[in-house]
């Protein structure tokens, strides 16, 4: 089925983008092997595995939603700034766009809210061998690194969150190809309500093509850059710096 795409004014000014106005998964040694197979390949290789990856995931109908869809991994971030924004609303939150951009952004939620949307229905897939689907809204990722900017150099788009896991932050990465892909959102509204805490309010990333733990919650920041290393553990996620899980997940 096809995806609803809602198009709104964008406007730009004084070097914002002036609007109106993962699930985690346990570290089970089993689970870890799986994920671990083929750690030694490159990021090149593990790509070739995916016969065409401009391909969309399958959509579905409301008729197919799950009725419930499970809150998995960090449930509410414990940093004292996540805290202050959820007493108020976050109406004080800002989500930065940053890095190898030429005109670094910072939007409020309600910008993002009026910013050109995308509505899918996907369903969920997590490696403890669960699944779920869910309709999900928000902006195309691409379309806020084009207006961005985003440079040449670019290779890898980073989303910093709010939350921890052991003491560690929660950070993803993913390449071009998937940050381009057309269902690839950043997510605000989920089955037609703002995002809960739980699922990842206010904002978390959707990518559809990949498992549940590249699909980061409580996005803070979106940064390109041109390389993973030295970022956190250099391998490109808090699973893959802490656990061995595979970078690329694609289903």
């Amino acid at each position: 089925m096809s995806a609803i795409v809602t198009r709104r004014n964008l406007l730009i000014g004084s070097g914002s983008l002036l609007l109106a106005g993962c699930d985690r998964i346990t570290a089970a040694p089993q689970v870890r092997n799986v994920l671990s197979l083929g750690e030694t390949a490159t990021r090149s290789a593990q790509r070739l595995l995916v016969a065409d990856r401009q391909a969309l995931a399958p959509e579905f109908t409301r008729a197919d939603l799950s009725p419930v869809f499970r809150v998995n991994g960090s449930t509410r971030p414990l940093a004292d700034d996540y805290t202050r924004h959820t007493l108020n609303g976050f109406a004080d939150w800002r989500l930065v766009v940053d890095g190898l951009v030429a005109q670094p952004m910072t939007l409020s939620l309600p910008a993002l809210r009026a910013a050109p949307s995308r509505t899918q229905i996907t369903r969920h897939d997590c490696v403890e061998g669960w699944s779920a689907i869910g309709e999900w809204t928000g902006v195309p990722l691409g379309l806020l690194l084009r207006h961005a900017g985003l440079s040449t150099r670019a290779r890898y788009i980073v989303f910093h969150c709010a939350d921890t896991l052991s003491g560690k932050p929660y950070y993803e990465s993913i390449d071009l190809v998937d940050a381009f892909h057309p269902q690839t959102i950043l997510a605000h509204t989920m089955n037609r309500t703002p995002l809960s805490i739980g699922h990842g309010a206010p904002l978390r990333l959707r990518v559809e093509r990949q498992l549940g733990y590249k699909q980061a919650k409580y996005v803070m920041r979106v940064q390109a850059v041109d390389s993973l290393n030295g970022l956190y553990g250099g391998k490109g996620g808090y699973w893959e710096d802490n656990h061995d899980y595979q970078w690329y997940a694609g289903i």
